[in-house]
């Protein structure tokens, strides 16, 4: 029963964050103070973060199988050069994200 009440004020919580998150003062102008600075470093981060562990994963598992299959390199080489590229382009839709935030301050 705790673990559902738990997941209740949790859900709750991510539920009202976003209103907490528009809240503006009377006089403060749209954008400014320290708020679009704080998202450019997080998406910054989470970006840097996501793609170094996708390209990880990825070429640790691509190794593995071409040492299991030595065969298989050449069938195995695409789909790695592909599925890097992409991890590649998530990873920077998050740095214009940030380099847009930078842009608010």
């Amino acid at each position: 029963m705790a673990r559902y009440a738990k997941l209740l004020v949790y859900t709750v919580m991510a539920a009202l964050a976003p209103a907490a998150a528009f809240a503006q003062e009377a006089g403060e102008a749209a954008g400014a103070g320290w708020g679009p600075a704080l998202g450019a470093g997080i998406a910054f981060g989470l970006a840097a973060l996501g793609g170094t562990i996708g390209q990880g994963l990825t070429a640790g598992n691509t190794t593995a199988g071409i040492a299991r299959n030595p065969g298989a390199a050449g069938a195995m080489n695409v789909p790695f050069i592909l599925g890097m590229a992409l991890i590649e382009s998530i990873a920077l839709v998050g740095f214009v994200t940030a380099y847009l935030l930078i842009g608010r301050i």
